[in-house]
C-alpha cells in the first residue's frame, strides 16, 4: 500500500455492534447479532476483515446486547486494533455511540459501519472507493448506497434519492427511492459539532447535513445483502456461494 494511498484511507472505524437484534430473534436470545454466520463466518468478521484489508488500524467496536461475547470474541484480534466502548449500563443509539466513542477515533474522518452489514465487492473495494471519493472540504458525510431494486433480502421503498453530484435527499413518504444505506460511511468529526447528549439517533445529524448541503452517497459496486431477519440468512448464502463460482 504506497504512502498516498494511506493518505485518504481512514485510520480509524467506528462499528455498531450494540443493538438487541430484536428482528433476530430466536438466534438472538443467546447470540449477538454481530457473532451471527453468515457464509461460514460471523457479521462482525466480515466487517472487521474488511477493515484491516482497507488498512484501516483502529476500530472502536460498542457494545450493549449479550457485550461479553463480543468482548472475548474479538479478544485476540490485532488487526484492526478493537477498542470496546461499553454501552452496558445506557445504550446511546446510533448518534450518542459515535460520541461516546469520539476520542478514540482521533480528529480525522472515520469509517462508520453497522456490524451486521454484509456485501460482496466489484471490481474494487468498496471502502477504498469511498476513501478516495471523500472531500472533507465539501463533506460532513459519504454514505454507501446500494440499489433498491437489486440488493438480496431487502424488500423497502428505498431511503434516498441522489443528485448527479452526488448530493443525497431523503424520500418522500410516499415515494419510492432509488438508493438504500448500505450501513457503510466515511463521517467528519465535524458532523458532531453540537451534538446533543446521551442517546440519540444519528438521523438528527444526518437531516442537518442534508439542509447544509454536506451530505453526499456513492454508489456500492457489487451486491448488498440485507440479513434483517433468520429468514434472510439463507438469501444472503446462496448470493455469495453464487459469487465466488
Amino acid at each position: 500500500m504506497t504512502s498516498t494511498f494511506r493518505s485518504l484511507v481512514p485510520r480509524s472505524a467506528m462499528v455498531l455492534a450494540a443493538g438487541n437484534g430484536m428482528r433476530m430473534r430466536p438466534l438472538t436470545d443467546r447470540t449477538p447479532k454481530p457473532l451471527i454466520t453468515v457464509g461460514g463466518k460471523p457479521l462482525l468478521d466480515n466487517v472487521l476483515d474488511r477493515l484491516a484489508a482497507a488498512g484501516v488500524e483502529t476500530a472502536v467496536v460498542n457494545v450493549h446486547h449479550l457485550a461479553d461475547q463480543i468482548e472475548r470474541h474479538v479478544a485476540g484480534r490485532r488487526k484492526p486494533r478493537i477498542v470496546i466502548s461499553d454501552e452496558r449500563a445506557n445504550l446511546l443509539d446510533t448518534g450518542g455511540g459515535v460520541v461516546k466513542a469520539l476520542p478514540s477515533l482521533g480528529a480525522m474522518p472515520f469509517y462508520h459501519l453497522n456490524s451486521d452489514t454484509i456485501w460482496i465487492d466489484g471490481v474494487k473495494s468498496n471502502l477504498v472507493r469511498l476513501a478516495e471519493g471523500f472531500d472533507p472540504a465539501k463533506m460532513d458525510a459519504l454514505l454507501l448506497l446500494a440499489a433498491t431494486s437489486s440488493s438480496v433480502g431487502y424488500s423497502g421503498r428505498g431511503d434516498f434519492t441522489m443528485a448527479p453530484d452526488g448530493r443525497l435527499r431523503r424520500r418522500s413518504e410516499r415515494e419510492v427511492a432509488p438508493f438504500v444505506y448500505a450501513g457503510v460511511a466515511i463521517l467528519s468529526p465535524t458532523l458532531f459539532a453540537g451534538a446533543p447528549s446521551g442517546a440519540f439517533s444519528l438521523n438528527l445529524l444526518f437531516d442537518r447535513a442534508i439542509a447544509a448541503g454536506r451530505f453526499y452517497g456513492l454508489r456500492l459496486e457489487g451486491v448488498w445483502m440485507h440479513v434483517g431477519t433468520p429468514d434472510a440468512i439463507a438469501a444472503a448464502e446462496a448470493a455469495i456461494l453464487a459469487s465466488a463460482a
